[in-house]
């Protein structure tokens, strides 16, 4: 058996030379409350770029308006394209390649007050009311956004595109046996329901074209009985490689729908939500929050046991994530035969985590993974142990 690569080496992902195999995960900045890019997002990515990661992700950028998860959301539209090339030169010019995660927020758009668009009628407890099934010329409208936004993403000098396939959103609405209950060409089998992600990872490889890469995030279990699960979800895998539009696939859980802490881990930071929401919606969160927020207890690497049955499946590379804090850890994601790791909450308790890390000077992030950092989300995400003048 070969050597596994060292994880500070450099990489290719697809077209992109990358400085090492250490990826920062997309964690919803929450920095744009004008639906713009502004200086605070700007000099975030500039942050975690300086700090060694070899690609930095700018999380949730929503296709269109209608499918917004929260209304300070960054909207692919023509006008953001000038302040995404300024986020782009600032990240390469510390080195490192940048990635937009792109999605629609299905039925979690009610919680905007949107009029969310799920796959089937849906009743939505984020926002107590039902949401509308998608028509067929919705389904091709929104396939074209997501080529649409990939081609802005371009046009604004961007590495690589995530395309988000989980977390209960639209496209991981179309996977759930539980959640989809169509009866045509877009329901039903595990190819039909299959069918809108696939065709939402071709237009975006289509609009990329060979110098940008393109990621999927995929979930392996959604958390919910009757939900997306394993068995599913590596056919799916194998539909999407033979497909040939992706560079690499990102494996996640949970959904922000139905049970969002499946993805963290961890304390269920309830309190802290519930005084960042407006009155009312916080008053709910007490009452009722620990039936939404479940409790997971956190340990290192949750996702790998998972992970590892799509590794064995794929030939395409594989990103490991979920509750990566150790040196250790992401040398045994390399033995594993993952290509990648991504990290999220250790990044933001500590941007220069991978830099000290490649020194020797530290083999585990200080992240204890509270979660408290949740209930940044809505005013500037970060991790609440860090004070603002180290964050500038």
């Amino acid at each position: 058996m070969s050597n596994p690569p060292d994880p500070f080496a450099p990489a290719r992902l697809g077209p992109i030379p990358l400085r090492n195999r250490i990826l920062k995960a997309a964690t919803f900045e929450g920095m744009t409350g004008d639906q713009n890019v502004g200086e605070r997002l700007v000099a975030f990515h500039r942050r975690m770029a300086r700090g060694g990661v070899a690609l930095t992700t700018v999380a949730f950028c929503a296709v269109s308006p209608e499918g917004m998860g929260t209304p300070n959301e960054l909207v692919l539209r023509d006008e953001v394209v000038p302040g995404l090339r300024r986020l782009a030169d600032a990240v390469h010019a510390e080195g490192a390649a940048v990635s937009a995660q792109i999605g629609h927020a299905g039925a979690v758009a009610a919680a905007a007050g949107l009029p969310a668009t799920t796959p089937s009628p849906l009743f939505s407890p984020l926002a107590m009311r039902r949401t509308k099934a998608a028509t067929t010329a919705d389904i091709a409208r929104i396939v074209s956004d997501f080529g649409a936004a990939t081609r802005r993403l371009r046009e604004a000098g961007f590495d690589a595109v995530e395309v988000h396939l989980g977390h209960g959103y639209l496209p991981s609405e179309f996977l759930s046996p539980r959640l989809n209950r169509r009866r045509d060409a877009w329901g039903g089998s595990l190819e039909n329901r299959a069918r809108f992600a696939r065709e939402i990872v071709k237009a975006a490889r289509e609009a990329a074209g060979d110098r940008m890469a393109v990621l999927a995030k995929l979930n392996m279990d959604d958390g919910v009985p009757g939900g997306f699960w394993l068995d599913e979800s590596i056919a799916v895998a194998k539909m999407l490689e033979a497909d040939g539009a992706l560079d690499a696939l990102e494996l996640t859980g949970g959904s922000s729908f139905e049970n969002p802490m499946y993805l963290f881990r961890g304390e269920a930071p309830i309190h802290e939500m519930a005084k960042s929401m407006p009155r009312a919606v916080g008053l709910g969160l007490r009452l009722f929050g620990r039936f939404f927020f479940r409790t997971y207890p956190f340990e290192e690497a949750y996702f790998r046991a998972h992970a590892r049955q799509f590794r064995a499946a794929l030939r395409m590379p594989v990103i490991l994530l979920g509750g990566i804090n150790r040196r250790d850890t992401i040398e045994r994601a390399m033995a594993d035969g993952f290509d990648f790791v991504a990290l999220g909450r250790g990044l933001l308790r500590d941007p220069e985590l991978v830099n000290r890390m490649a020194r020797g000077e530290t083999n585990e992030s200080l992240c204890v993974h509270c979660n408290k950092c949740m209930a940044t989300i809505y005013a500037g995400t970060h991790c609440v142990l860090v004070d603002e003048a180290a964050r500038a």
